[in-house]
């Protein structure tokens, strides 16, 4: 019989391992870790469709910003994960 530490360290590796597989795979996820922390209050994933991961930016101004900031961010989103091909932005509230 397997004993509670045992029993632990398997259902902690299982779930580290879980965690890791779903942060490689969700774009959401990504998008999050590669943007700075004042970007990601003016900013959210909108969707993932084809390669194109869409943010939604609430202002023109941030639109701006990172309509500037494309070609440095695509290519941080692509080191991260190569399904991201295309980067879209839009205005529109964000919650």
């Amino acid at each position: 019989m397997e004993s509670i530490k045992e029993t632990l360290q398997n259902v902690l590796e299982k779930l580290e391992t879980k965690k890791r597989s779903i942060s490689l795979d969700n774009p959401e996820i990504i998008l999050r870790k590669v943007l700075p922390k004042r970007d990601q209050a003016h900013a959210r994933f909108h969707y993932f469709k084809n390669g194109i991961l869409s943010m939604r930016v609430d202002s023109s101004t941030w639109l701006y910003h990172f309509s500037l900031q494309k070609e440095d961010l695509l290519a941080k989103l692509r080191k991260k994960s190569k399904a991201i091909q295309e980067l879209r932005f839009s205005l529109g509230e964000i919650k």
